[in-house]
């Protein structure tokens, strides 16, 4: 199911990345820039949500989607962290833990699927919940200013985005305890 309607909103989070970051090099006022940026992001990242709703609604579920949908949501989160770290955002730490942690639980589940044990390091709440905060940390910072002249988004993103990466090495620590049992014992 390589042409679903979920999947081609899956799709859309990879291809609003080379847009995301091309916002940044028009010249245009840099408050426009982070706007833009900012309701881009928002909207390709609710489709996220919304292809999976869309999945289970018009039984269009697929494995091709399932493993998209996950590569899709770190291309955007990752490409948006370097993005930040460019435009000193993001402190530097902060992007190398988030997706150090990616590529490392990418990896693991790739070998924990090979073995068969895929079920072990099967997606938790704890992941859902990190990506949830940093959901809403990217925007934050990227829209860098006053939201309704009340919300200081460098600021919340900036502890937004510290909390993403604590919960985020909680959740790696959380899939390599469920990974071991199982490497210890196909070791053997």
């Amino acid at each position: 199911m390589f042409l679903t309607i979920p999947t081609l909103m899956t799709w859309t989070r990879i291809i609003a990345i080379p847009l995301i970051v091309g916002v940044f090099y028009l010249n245009i006022p840099a408050v426009e820039r982070n706007l833009i940026a900012t309701v881009m992001f928002v909207l390709f990242a609710a489709t996220d949500w919304l292809d999976g709703y869309l999945a289970r609604k018009l039984n269009q579920a697929s494995s091709f989607g399932a493993f998209l949908d996950p590569v899709a949501d770190k291309f955007l989160v990752c490409a948006s962290l370097l993005v930040l770290v460019h435009l000193q955002r993001a402190d530097v730490f902060v992007a190398l833990i988030i997706i150090g942690r990616e590529i490392a639980i990418s990896a693991l589940r790739e070998w924990m699927a090979q073995i068969g044990a895929s079920r072990s390091v099967a997606v938790h709440m704890l992941g859902k919940v990190k990506t949830t905060v940093q959901m809403i940390a990217i925007p934050f910072l990227l829209y860098d200013g006053r939201l309704f002249g009340l919300i200081n988004t460098p600021v919340w993103g900036t502890w937004l985005i510290w909390l993403s990466a604590i919960l985020t090495v909680w959740s790696m620590v959380y899939y390599l305890q469920k990974a071991i049992p199982e490497i210890r014992a196909r070791s053997k």
